[in-house]
């Protein structure tokens, strides 16, 4: 359930109220884990794994009740404005057009009083903060064209062109410094929260940048780009049964070798930092350490690539010499094969089982997924952000695939075939079951968070005020408690 699906009369979740009563959910259910997608600003298609900085917090999460609380705001600056039409989808087109006019406001009134740790948080974050608060500057400067067609000077950073950028826009620079501070703010209280319930909170890191962020702009010698800064190659998946074009991503592809041979500090500092702001970490696209797709830069699709080799363990290696053992999941779908599964094995970490996956045909590679293979060290999913709802692939999958599924998992109408999937993850070997929030509600397709390859429609279900009532916790509770799944 990432936050911005949280019910919220302001056009998106927020991190005040909403997530609060959600946590409250969650404990009287007798959860222990709440899964979230990437906190980040969201970029290219509203994707959370598209992204303007690995490190900065979504703006759109701030909670702008709490603003008002703390005196950054006034009721009728927010409280009056038109969010969109529908309240069960998030409209980013007027989100991008009224939400920032608005925390400008609120940053007016911050700098007339600073708080007291605001130069503390500054320090604190100024190895990615600096990077991101002049990269967002630059961006409204260019009225949101990526920096790669910036004028020379300023896509190359020169030193004398970025400090005249920082005098000139030094309110704008602010601001997004701002931003920053607002948001973690609010994200350390709820994590508190939700923490003091009982609760962890497993985030989500995307393996790979965007072009178009601080992070690529900032460090480009960390990516494989020509003298110019464009890629050659990006990131993407083969074709398959279920996508004939494969998956362009479009990401820039890491300069492996050279991040080798500076011992991984960029990757070091990224799970250090997430590791701090998450409880849990789960790893997208694990097998791409092993080796990874690479599309020519300029393709409409992912047909043509080839497979180029990963870091492997000696990233993994690296990362554990430096800060230790972390609590991380690692997402190893996709196109399996045994250097994969060997690099799983030897990380340590937990895989993970779609129960969606073992009864698709498409996949000649599914018996790992049925509940009655899965091991004890891995997280079981009914599906991810980028599956169908339960009950939106009963009613588009084959019917013989569905026919299997009712059989093997002897699925009732009257209880709700969602409520048998469910049922089997939680009555699996599985150390940890997770269900989507959309699969508990029992909603279909149109609820889908993400479909693979396509722009436009994805990302933007939000339930609806009351979906998660009493009735429904009493309901997961007593799920949890009959298959020793209960919070301790």
């Amino acid at each position: 359930m990432h936050l911005s699906s949280l019910p919220s009369p302001y056009g998106i979740g927020s991190m005040g109220e909403p997530a609060r009563k959600f946590a409250d959910f969650l404990c009287k259910a007798g959860q222990s884990y709440w899964q979230i997608l990437p906190i980040c600003p969201v970029s290219f298609g509203d994707s959370p794994y598209q992204t303007f900085s690995s490190y900065a917090g979504n703006p759109y999460f701030i909670d702008l009740e709490e603003l008002e609380k703390d005196g950054y705001l006034k009721w009728e600056e927010y409280g009056t404005a038109d969010w969109g039409s529908s309240p069960d989808q998030i409209d980013y087109g007027c989100l991008y057009e009224k939400r920032y006019p608005i925390l400008r406001k609120a940053a007016a009134r911050f700098r007339e009083k600073p708080p007291a740790d605001y130069g503390e948080f500054l320090r604190e974050h100024a190895e990615w903060l600096e990077d991101y608060a002049l990269f967002m500057a630059l961006k409204d400067m260019h009225g949101g064209a990526p920096w790669h067609t910036w004028e020379k000077p300023l896509r190359d950073r020169e030193r004398e062109a970025l400090g005249q950028i920082r005098e000139s826009r030094r309110e704008d620079v602010e601001f997004w410094k701002i931003c920053q501070y607002l948001f973690f703010s609010q994200w350390k209280k709820l994590r508190e929260y939700v923490n003091g319930k009982g609760i962890r909170i497993i985030g989500d890191l995307p393996i790979y940048a965007a072009l178009d962020s601080a992070d690529v702009w900032a460090h480009p010698e960390q990516f494989q780009l020509d003298e110019n800064r464009m890629p050659g190659e990006v990131a993407g998946c083969p074709p398959d049964d279920f996508t004939a074009d494969g998956q362009l991503w479009g990401n820039p592809l890491f300069d492996w070798e050279y991040m080798d041979r500076d011992g991984y500090s960029w990757w070091i500092r990224r799970i250090r930092y997430l590791c701090q702001v998450y409880d849990v970490l789960r790893i997208d696209h694990f097998r791409g350490f092993d080796s990874y797709y690479a599309v020519p830069y300029g393709r409409t699709d992912a047909r043509i690539g080839r497979w180029r080799k990963g870091p492997g363990m000696r990233l993994f290696r690296a990362i554990e010499e430096k800060i230790g053992r972390q609590p991380i999941i690692a997402e190893d779908l996709g196109y399996m094969t045994d250097s994969v599964r060997r690099l799983l094995e030897d990380s340590g970490f937990p895989g993970m089982r779609v129960l969606e996956f073992a009864f698709d045909r498409r996949d000649g590679n599914n018996a790992a997924y049925l509940p009655h293979n899965y091991i004890r060290r891995c997280v079981a999913y009914t599906g991810t952000h980028d599956n169908d709802t339960i009950l939106g692939w009963l009613s588009c999958a084959d019917l013989a695939d569905v026919s299997y599924a009712v059989e093997y998992l002897r699925l009732s109408k009257e209880e709700g075939y969602h409520w048998g999937m469910m049922r089997a993850l939680w009555g699996s070997t599985a150390d940890l079951a997770i269900v989507q929030a959309q699969d508990l509600l029992g909603l279909g397709s149109w609820a889908r968070m993400n479909t693979p390859g396509t722009v436009g429609r994805n990302w933007k279900w939000r339930a609806r005020e009351g979906s998660f009532t009493e009735k429904l916790a009493a309901r997961l509770r007593h799920e949890m408690k009959l298959y020793g799944r209960l919070k301790k």
